[in-house]
């Protein structure tokens, strides 16, 4: 009877770890004869390390079969550096297998998959890279979370940074790019975390103590200068620039910067610059490191288009900070023309949402430009603003009245800005000063100064329906209109001509910092003793765009009618003969007239 009941338990043993190689996993532990001392010559760690491959071992059998073959065929072509599978594996595979297994739980492991890739440390690198990813945007990710992400950026990059010579790694545009872009938003996302000093335990406090530089920001731009720097894209910008040839830019930019790894890597770095130095609210110095870069459609950012949206919509803010706003909505223009046209396609791309989600944000900034800086712009951008924000738009044109509308749209479609010096975590006496009065939020500042600036304009929307009306107006008339004295009159005109005045990219300089003074209003004016001279120039509609927008609406209605099928006649009661002879007898004949093609007579 004993034997029976030993025989299924080892049946059942074997049923259950069937996957497991127990001699990896336990060794020859008690296989001496010599049982009773096992325990003693067991030690805790060897025990913690039995277990926790045990669990590994649980764990990875409990991966479904398709997810181990896409692993083990991922790994394969990141070998190979077989671009085109990498890019399938990378932009539909592993979405879709997301999709299927994994939405609302984590990824296997590094550790539980590392059979299947031969404990290839470089690709675990970058399977923890999509790891961590999924975590932040699927799921909550707590502070181990934090932190191991943290760990394997700089796993990454000191493999590529300080590695003997260029390493042999070949991936896609997109995937670079997202490398770069989930750097700074994990960044940032730690930044907003490490931030609320209310919610965090004892336990969390303690490890921030201790981990002062984990996601802090000079680690996180010397990164990204480092990139830059090993890439040396600048000097490429700059030759291609100077039309110098691809044996002259080789020579150049040398072994590093020739590889399309190392050269895409740089360049996107230049882009996450500009997006740190604007969450940290610097936004001259984030115009400034894109000096080399150009604003055209022939620029590598628009190869990735997640890329391209996103260089826009922070140099558009940066102009806004900056006062220049025909700057910002020539941006904005640029890019919400582009997403409309290419949208059909956007429909394809893992990050649709993503890119409508900051296109709703570019609506917004430009109604804010076009409220600041009125001018006639691009019609069907001006339609889509007018639906989506119309209310508030009418707002922000009634001077202090719409100082809430700017301030709604500003807080919508701003980016989540960032402080550069965490809280006193590692102070005992300083922490619960500072929790007691914290310091302003880092985007009710900037806040506080664009509303300044709005504030100041404020009289500019009623002074200019005043002149609006007039070729010339006497100073006290004008004054009486505004219910102030000619003193306060006059610094209101002041204000609406240095409103009106703004530093544009006029001839497309060559940095994005350059420019032109020019007006930006199509009303001036000159004092001239008591007597104000209003000038308007008027800019003729451009009727072409109508015309085809409104042809293009008609031929459609007139497909729809088209392949719309017939109405069917409605059904009179009972039988037809009677029913039409007692038509013909109520309704008198009609002479005299033609007949028409719907059958009824026209009268001559």
């Amino acid at each position: 009877m004993a034997q029976q009941r030993k025989a299924l338990w080892e049946a059942d043993l074997d049923e259950d770890l069937q996957d497991v190689d127990l001699n990896l996993a336990i060794g020859s532990y008690g296989q001496n004869g010599l049982y009773d001392d096992v325990q003693s010559r067991i030690d805790e760690t060897t025990l913690l390390a039995v277990q926790q491959q045990m669990a590994q071992q649980q764990a990875f059998a409990q991966i479904p079969d398709v997810v181990k073959r896409f692993i083990a065929h991922f790994h394969q072509a990141v070998l190979d550096n077989n671009l085109a599978e990498i890019t399938v594996a990378y932009e539909s595979g592993w979405n879709r297998l997301t999709e299927k297994f994994y939405s609302k739980t984590e990824w296997p492991e590094a550790e539980v998959i590392a059979p299947l890739v031969n404990d290839d440390q470089i690709f675990l690198i970058l399977y923890r890279e999509l790891y961590y990813r999924h975590v932040y945007s699927r799921l909550n990710p707590d502070i181990d979370d934090r932190f191991h992400s943290y760990e394997n950026s700089c796993e990454l990059f000191n493999y590529l940074l300080n590695s003997d010579g260029p390493v042999p790694l070949e991936l896609p545009e997109q995937w670079l790019w997202d490398i770069i872009d989930e750097f700074i938003y994990q960044f940032q996302s730690f930044c907003v975390w490490r931030s609320k000093v209310k919610s965090k335990t004892d336990e969390e406090i303690a490890l921030l103590a201790e981990g002062g530089q984990v996601w802090s920001s000079y680690s996180v731009l010397n990164v990204l200068y480092s990139l830059i720097q090993k890439s040396k894209i600048n000097e490429h910008l700059v030759a291609l620039q100077q039309g110098k040839s691809p044996e002259e830019i080789a020579e150049i930019v040398g072994e590093y910067g020739t590889r399309p790894l190392y050269k895409l890597l740089g360049y996107f770095s230049i882009i996450g610059l500009l997006r740190v130095h604007s969450l940290l609210g610097d936004f001259t110095l984030a115009l400034k490191v894109m000096e080399n870069v150009e604003l055209n459609q022939k620029s590598p950012f628009t190869r990735v288009t997640a890329c391209h949206v996103t260089t826009y919509y922070y140099v558009g803010f940066c102009y806004i900070m900056l006062r220049r706003y025909p700057d910002a909505i020539r941006a904005f223009v640029s890019i919400l023309n582009f997403i409309l046209r290419m949208r059909q396609y956007h429909t394809r791309s893992y990050q649709y949402d993503q890119i409508n989600k900051t296109a709703d944000r570019m609506y917004a900034l430009f109604a804010i430009c076009n409220a600041l800086s009125p001018t006639r712009v691009d019609d069907n951008i001006s339609n889509i603003v007018k639906e989506r924000y119309g209310e508030q738009f009418a707002k922000m044109s009634r001077g202090e009245e719409g100082i809430p509308a700017f301030e709604e749209l500003f807080l919508y479609a701003c980016p989540k800005f960032i402080t550069s010096n965490p809280p006193p975590y590692e102070d005992a006496d300083l922490l619960p000063a500072y929790i007691e009065d914290p310091p302003v939020e880092p985007a009710q500042r900037h806040l506080q100064l664009f509303l300044a600036e709005v504030r100041a304009q404020a009289p500019v929307p009623t002074l200019r329906s005043f002149l609006k009306l007039y070729t010339s107006l006497d100073a006290s008339k004008l004054a009486n209109f505004l219910d102030a004295d000619e003193e306060d009159m006059v610094q209101q005109l002041m204000v609406m001509k240095q409103a009106s005045r703004s530093v544009s990219r006029v001839d497309n300089e060559k940095g994005l910092l350059d420019g032109q003074w020019i007006s930006t209003s199509d009303l001036d004016f000159v004092i001239n003793e008591n007597m104000v001279h209003i000038a308007e120039s008027t800019v003729g509609r451009r009727y072409a765009g109508w015309f085809i927008r409104n042809t293009e609406h008609a031929q459609r209605v007139l497909d729809t009618l088209r392949n719309a099928p017939l109405p069917i006649p409605p059904k009179t009661a009972g039988t037809g003969k009677p029913a039409e002879a007692a038509a013909s007898s109520t309704t008198p004949a009609r002479t005299g007239g033609k007949q028409v093609a719907w059958g009824s007579a026209k009268a001559a």
